[in-house]
C-alpha cells in the first residue's frame, strides 16, 4: 500500500532508500533523479509544481541524503539496478523519468537497457558521452583532494562551476543549499561516486533507439555539459525536444525554476 509523504525509507536492493512520495493516487508517475553529489532536496520546487496533477517522487540515490551507502563500489549500472528495484518496492511499473547530471547518466542507462519500464524521459544537462582520460584523472584528483583538504574544498571547487555567474549576483539562497548537501555527504559516496563517474560507459551509440518521447533541458551557461552537449543527443533522438533555459547553467531547475517547471509542465501534459 502507498504511503505518501516526505522522507519515507523502503528497501530496495538491500539497501534503505529515502524519498519523497506526493500527489495523486492514480495519476501519472514522474520520479526525479538527483545529480552529484547533492539530493532529492534539489527538486522541491519541481514538487510543488507537479504535485496537484502528478505523482511526484523524489528519491536519495545510494550513499546520497539520507540513503544508505551499501557495501558495494558504486556503477551507474548499480545505480540503475537501485532504480528498477526501488520501482518495484513501490510497485510501479512505468513511470516518467527526469535525471540532472548524474541522474541523467542513470536514466539514459535505464532507459537505454529497460525501455519496457519507461514511459517518458527527460535528460537536464547531462550527456551521453563517457569521461575522457583527462576527465578521469580530474575526478581522481577530486578524490586526493578531498582526502588531503576536506569536503569543503570540494565544494569550493564545484560551486562555481554549477551555476551561472549571474546566479552569484542575485545571492542565490539555493547556492548556500547545495553548498551544504555536498559537504553533508559522507567521504566514502564521494569516493564510490567520482570512480563510478570516471567508469561510465557512454551511452550516445543507443540514442537512436529511443523510442519514448523525449524532452532535453540545458541552461544557457552550463559549462560541464554545455549546450553542444543537449544538442548532439537531440539531433540522435527522433522527435526529441530541446528547450534551453535562460539565467542558468548547470542547476537549471534551481537557478531558473520557473522557466524550468514551465517546459516540465508542457512536456508531461503533452504525453496525456
Amino acid at each position: 500500500m502507498r504511503q505518501p509523504g516526505k522522507n519515507i525509507n523502503i528497501k530496495a536492493n538491500n539497501i534503505t532508500v529515502s524519498y519523497n512520495d506526493e500527489g495523486p493516487d492514480n495519476a501519472p508517475v514522474i520520479i526525479f533523479i538527483h545529480g552529484f553529489p547533492l539530493n532529492k532536496s534539489m527538486w522541491e520546487n519541481q514538487e510543488k509544481a507537479l504535485k496537484d496533477n502528478y505523482r511526484v517522487i523524489t528519491y536519495d540515490i545510494r550513499g546520497h541524503g539520507n540513503s544508505e551507502l551499501g557495501a558495494i563500489d558504486f556503477s551507474i549500472d548499480l545505480f540503475v539496478k537501485d532504480l528498477l528495484c526501488f520501482m518495484d518496492a513501490l510497485k510501479i511499473e512505468k513511470t516518467i523519468i527526469c535525471g540532472l547530471s548524474m541522474g541523467g547518466y542513470i536514466a539514459l542507462n535505464a532507459i537505454e537497457n529497460h525501455p519496457e519500464r519507461f514511459s517518458a524521459l527527460i535528460l537536464s544537462d547531462t550527456n551521453c558521452t563517457a569521461d575522457t582520460y583527462a576527465g578521469k584523472e580530474k575526478r581522481m584528483n577530486a578524490i586526493k583532494s578531498i582526502k588531503e583538504n576536506g569536503v569543503e574544498e570540494l565544494a569550493n571547487y564545484l560551486i562555481p562551476n554549477l551555476f551561472a555567474a549571474e546566479s552569484f549576483n542575485r545571492d542565490l539562497k539555493e547556492i548556500q543549499d547545495v553548498r551544504e548537501m555536498i559537504v553533508k555527504t559522507s567521504t566514502q559516496s564521494l569516493y564510490n561516486s567520482l570512480h563510478a563517474l570516471a567508469e561510465r560507459k557512454e551511452t550516445c551509440g543507443k540514442l537512436s533507439e529511443i523510442k519514448v518521447p523525449v524532452l532535453i533541458i540545458v541552461g544557457t551557461e552550463d559549462v560541464i555539459t554545455p549546450l553542444d552537449a543537449a544538442r548532439f543527443m537531440q539531433s540522435k533522438i527522433k522527435g526529441s525536444l530541446l528547450r534551453i533555459i535562460e539565467h542558468a547553467g548547470h542547476l537549471s531547475n534551481l537557478e531558473n525554476p520557473y522557466e524550468f517547471n514551465s517546459q516540465l509542465k508542457k512536456f508531461v501534459k503533452s504525453l496525456k
